[in-house]
């Protein structure tokens, strides 16, 4: 090995990517699930550092496939891509295309067969550099066998995905046996472990993600944002107002000469479209500069759509037709991956503006196209537009749940010419000298270089293993009774939860709707938790993309009719409906006035006679919920639990009024924090398994916690039991 590796010139670099079809051209993008963006990325990163002048040779090495129903390219045993690089094919398992689920007991195949091609090579690699879990399961093993450093870059993690498909519906059992997520997440786990250095492509995802595992070591993580396409993303040029696309938009338009405000993304209710709108139309100002185009993803028949989109482009109709922004706003039906680079210069070439509102946003990458275009941007402060902005420079971050603030912002930018041109011209530098493929390998060079030359390593803290994999207890609270009140103590709590984030999942449950919660919890800095229950139970979402259960909403839409429940307590004295965004697709809400209204049993009784299965609550005295018979924040919980697989004995509830009630009944570990309408749940107080703390807000939660001995499960493991 000493001779071989005297004999090196310049860097040799190994990249492993084994799952899809990988191919030096006409990549097979979005053929299935395993052919999609990591393709592209490996295949351009092994050119981009092949340019490199300190690189000697790149090779990328992936599975063979030798099936009559893909290419025969993927049955070449070497590929050059020009350049000295090279993607290099070894068997792993059959020879047919399998999904990447089906890999895992052939990679150790894999592993033998890449040792012998780079113990047969003139050297070995100076790094290897491993691309998903799959990769990293060999990347670590071809480490240690060889004695070579190892980069390990995730590109979506099983703890997320996991996550994903409980909210799609999925039972634990059907993921492990559908996706072998726990031998995914045990090979994330040592790749993590082994890795040298973790290149991520935001903090974001650093903190949020990554976070999650046991062997998150934040000293080795850099971030590197990937390159982007400048070939295909670049300024408006003379012909840029001629192509198709530009027509598809101006027949909506009654002046289309106006400055463009693009909005471009999947129907999804976390991109926040329905806000955008209303900030475009409660602004005369801002509709008087500038046409609002809304790029929602392709549709047919809307009436024919999924659920979610369905509604998402339901409620944009909707919204425009309350603003009677008809002729200020287009929104195409349809348009092809080709034409969205035109649609960003159509936009730079009228001098408008590029908009993300989302939620939440882990990267971004419609923010770097802009900026590769010249288009300035207004984006999220919430994730990876952070880290864009601050390197473009060419742009203004927002609360995506402030509309003064998204249409003030992009006024700004429309009207003043000198800051456009400013912006524009910043992001187009920022462009090529951060996000450019060279840029990238550059970037990628210098992480890379203290492990080429030997420098001391950091050194490591002792690598300790839970003993569950996932999760196995969970602390739900309210939002407004519980963490609110104290700030000392809430940041204490906080504190509590982030050092054990990695044993107990964290949920909030309100009564409040998801915008109302996350607006209430970005003004006390509370981050976003694990779980977030809204609108009394009727509504899951999970991190760290705030992606919605589908399959709750399926579940609990059983006998619900809002309008019947409105037409029944209509006329009854001492109800009014409170505002529309206070109001849920499950959930109808009206203040509560006890001296005038019925009571509860009373309002119940009406319900069911007018054969509406319902559930009813009132908390704080005052605010009357009414929800489908199978929602509720308890029936919530205990879905989640079910989903999740957490004994309901290992979680623990913390209320303070009536909505809170059935979170902390049965066989969960209750605790009634001590707050003014602790009386709401003062009946509890017979019931052994419900604890009432003396302590007000978080700190009675605090208290409970150490009551229960909560976190006693979280405690380190000895020693011993490192692996």
């Amino acid at each position: 090995m000493d001779n071989k590796q005297a004999e090196k010139k310049g860097l040799y670099l190994a990249l492993i990517s084994v799952h899809g079809l990988t191919r030096g051209h006409d990549l097979e993008l979005g053929r299935d699930p395993d052919t999609g963006g990591q393709t592209r990325y490996v295949v351009e990163l092994t050119r981009a550092l092949a340019q490199c002048p300190e690189v000697e040779r790149v090779d990328l090495l992936t599975r063979r496939v030798v099936d009559s129903n893909v290419s025969s390219d993927y049955a070449r045993g070497e590929e050059p891509l020009g350049n000295n690089a090279y993607i290099i094919r070894r068997n792993a398992g059959p020879d047919g295309y399998i999904r990447k689920e089906e890999l895992w007991d052939h990679l150790d195949s894999f592993v033998d067969n890449l040792a012998h091609y780079l113990s047969e090579a003139p050297r070995l690699p100076d790094i290897i550099h491993s691309h998903y879990a799959d990769a990293g399961y060999v990347g670590s093993r071809l480490a240690a066998l060889l004695g070579i450093p190892l980069v390990h870059t995730g590109h979506s993690l099983g703890r997320v995905k996991r996550r994903r498909l409980l909210a799609a519906g999925m039972k634990p059992l059907e993921i492990e046996q559908q996706y072998n997520m726990a031998r995914r997440i045990e090979a994330e786990e040592n790749a993590l472990g082994a890795a040298e250095v973790v290149i991520a492509s935001t903090h974001n995802e650093i903190e949020d993600q990554y976070a999650r595992y046991d062997f998150y070591q934040p000293e080795h993580m850099r971030v590197i944002p990937p390159g982007t396409d400048l070939e295909n993303f670049f300024p408006p040029t003379g012909k840029t107002q001629q192509h198709p696309i530009a027509e598809q938009i101006n027949r909506f338009l009654r002046n289309p000469d106006k400055p463009m405000i693009l909005a471009l993304s999947r129907p999804d209710s976390r991109k926040n479209i329905s806000t955008l709108i209303r900030a475009y139309g409660q602004s005369q100002e801002l509709r008087r500069a500038a046409n609002l185009v809304i790029v929602a993803g392709n549709r047919d028949d809307l009436r024919e759509m999924e659920s979610g989109p369905k509604t998402v482009l339901t409620e944009i109709l909707m919204l425009i037709d309350q603003y009677d922004l008809y002729g200020h706003v287009a929104y195409p039906k349809a348009h092809k991956p080709e034409e969205v680079p035109v649609m960003y210069r159509l936009a730079a070439a009228s001098r408008g503006v590029f908009v993300n509102p989302a939620l939440t946003e882990p990267f971004g990458l419609t923010l770097i196209e802009a900026a590769a275009s010249g288009l300035p941007v207004v984006a999220t402060e919430d994730g990876g537009p952070q880290d864009i902005i601050s390197t473009c420079q060419n742009g203004i971050l927002v609360d995506p749940l402030d509309t003064k603030a998204i249409g003030k912002a992009l006024l700004k930018v429309i009207s003043n010419a000198a800051l456009w041109q400013k912006l524009s011209a910043n992001g187009l530098k920022a462009a090529h000298d951060h996000y450019s493929w060279t840029a990238h390998a550059e970037s990628y060079l210098e992480v890379i270089r203290p492990l080429l030359e030997k420098a001391r390593p950091l050194e490591r803290a002792p690598l300790l293993r839970r003993r569950m994999l996932y999760h196995d207890r969970a602390l739900f609270t309210d939002l407004d009774q519980n963490l609110l009140g104290d700030p000392n103590a809430l940041a204490e709590l906080l504190l509590l939860i982030r050092e054990n984030r990695q044993c107990v999942s964290f949920g909030i449950a309100t009564g409040r709707g998801l915008e109302s919660a996350l607006s209430l919890m970005k003004r006390f800095g509370i981050p976003m938790p694990d779980v977030l229950i809204t609108h009394v139970g009727t509504e899951i979402y999970y991190a760290p993309q705030l992606t919605a259960d589908l399959a709750w909403s399926r579940h609990i839409d059983y006998l619900w009719n809002a309008d019947a429940v409105r037409r029944t307590l209509g006329p009854i004295p001492g109800l009014e409906l409170q505002p529309k965004h206070e109001q849920g697709q499950f959930k109808v809400s009206y203040y509560y006035d006890p001296k005038k209204a019925p009571s509860i049993d009373e309002l119940n009784s009406l319900l069911h006679q007018a054969d509406l299965a319902v559930n009813s609550f009132v908390s704080f005295g005052q605010y009357l919920d009414i929800v489908p018979v199978r929602a509720s924040k308890g029936l919530a919980l205990r879905y989640f639990a079910s989903q999740w697989d957490i004994p309901l004995d290992h979680i623990l509830a913390a209320g303070g009024s009536g909505t809170d009630k059935d979170m902390m009944l049965g066989n969960t570990l209750g605790v009634v924090v001590a707050n003014r309408h602790e009386e709401e749940l003062g009946d509890l107080t017979e019931m052994h398994s419900i604890y009432f703390a003396r302590r007000p807000f978080a700190a009675g939660i605090m208290e409970a916690i150490a009551h229960y001995d909560f976190l006693s499960a979280c405690r380190a493991p000895n020693q011993s039991e490192a692996v």
